[in-house]
């Protein structure tokens, strides 16, 4: 059983706040607070080995490239990839995409599918790829209550070469049937790529289990420093891709006329990295380990039928997504028509000190479809509380009132 006390305690700002102010942080879904192991790696290689890892030979340079080959190593099992090398190290989500939309070898025509609620991050990147070369992007519209739609799926995948969606949605928390998609696409012999980012921070991921052929993640969403990330895929696939960003550390030799890229895992890594970052993430796993992912599964989901059920007694209030919480993980997203609720956002800060999300949330196409201004999304972690879901309907009331 989650035992939150004791996690809270594991995080400065749980323990002491801002100023004394502890905040009741609700946006976990953009980025996840950090544990003091997190940090105190990270000011550990910059106090004490802060040196290039991979390339100089000294005693500190040593020490820095086995904590980042340690970090590998923690993150390919923390994962079940079949090897190390598997494991590239990005910036975020975001770039993994990127670099997969450029090193795998798309043709004019290709067919690649989407769903209807992709972060921008797993949109964009496609429909610059269809301007760029002529790939054709394809929609897989949802359920009416934004569930995936597995007959519009299997329609759809029939001629298609590539599948790419988000296993787990930042707008309203619905996790896809990951398994089963990746089964039908590879039956119809179509490869496929899991945006990670908003589910490998609440469930385990097994990569192998699944048989995905690529995913990503980003570290700063499970309790990682920002800028890391991980892109992962099966070996022979990418030691098949292209090359994306080339120079200092993905080449093995090079002449005025020639050059020689060096094997996966650093062909992809051009340049110095951020090796506090890496080895930070690398911590984040570590705690990540220590937890059992059913307790947090539980916690969201106590939390989220508290949140949900208060919600439903006012009218005004719509729920974006499944009634049901438990197909929503840990993210409450509603709105009220006509409403800017950017000013609910901000004001539940300056009331109560309560950090939540409004906007669009980087899914403007699904809101645009809709026709709906914004939303104020709260996303929830194992750290939040009873306590703290209380102090935010109560907050909320006293705002719902002044705009009756």
């Amino acid at each position: 059983m989650l035992n939150t006390e004791k996690t809270r305690a594991d995080f400065k700002i749980l323990r002491e706040g801002v100023k004394g102010i502890i905040p009741v942080y609700f946006d976990s879904a953009c980025m996840s607070l950090k544990p003091d192991s997190v940090v105190d790696a990270m000011n550990e290689y910059y106090y004490e080995y802060p040196a290039c890892a991979g390339r100089s030979s000294h005693k500190l340079g040593d020490r820095a490239t086995k904590k980042v080959k340690e970090a590998r190593e923690l993150i390919a099992k923390f994962i079940n990839a079949k090897s190390e090398k598997e494991i590239i190290f990005v910036r975020n989500t975001t770039e993994a995409i990127n670099l997969l939309a450029n090193a795998y070898p798309f043709k004019k025509g290709d067919v690649v599918l989407i769903g209807d609620k992709e972060h921008n991050s797993n949109l964009v990147p496609w429909l610059v790829l269809r301007d760029k070369i002529g790939i054709e992007v394809k929609i897989i519209p949802s359920n009416a209550d934004n569930t995936f739609n597995l007959d519009n799926f299997k329609a759809l995948i029939k001629g298609a070469k590539f599948v790419a969606l988000g296993h787990t949605s930042n707008l309203d928390g619905v996790t896809i049937p990951a398994k089963e998609i990746i089964k039908i696409a590879h039956e119809n012999k179509a490869l496929v790529f899991l945006d990670a980012a908003q589910s490998i921070p609440h469930q385990k991921i097994d990569v192998r289990e699944l048989d995905v052929d690529f995913l990503a993640f980003s570290g700063h969403k499970m309790l990682g420093p920002t800028g890391t990330g991980v892109f992962y895929g099966k070996q022979k696939l990418l030691e098949s891709l292209g090359s994306f960003l080339t120079g200092g550390d993905t080449v093995e030799s090079t002449t005025y006329t020639d050059y020689k890229f060096l094997p996966i895992p650093e062909k992809f890594e051009a340049g110095l990295q951020d090796y506090a970052g890496i080895i930070g993430l690398g911590e984040a796993v570590k705690y990540l380990s220590g937890l059992y992912f059913v307790d947090i599964q539980e916690h969201e989901l106590k939390l989220n039928n508290y949140i949900t059920e208060e919600l439903k007694k006012f009218p005004q209030i719509k729920i974006i997504g499944p009634e049901d919480p438990s197909l929503r993980s840990g993210i409450i997203n509603f709105y009220i028509e006509d409403t800017d609720m950017h000013k609910f956002a901000i004001m539940l800060d300056n009331m109560d000190n309560i950090a939540v999300r409004s906007g669009q949330h980087c899914v403007h196409s699904w809101f645009n479809a809709k026709k709906i201004r914004n939303s104020l999304r709260v996303s929830l972690y194992f750290y939040n509380t009873e306590e703290e879901v209380g102090k935010f309907i109560t907050s909320l009331t006293k705002i719902l009132k002044i705009f009756s």
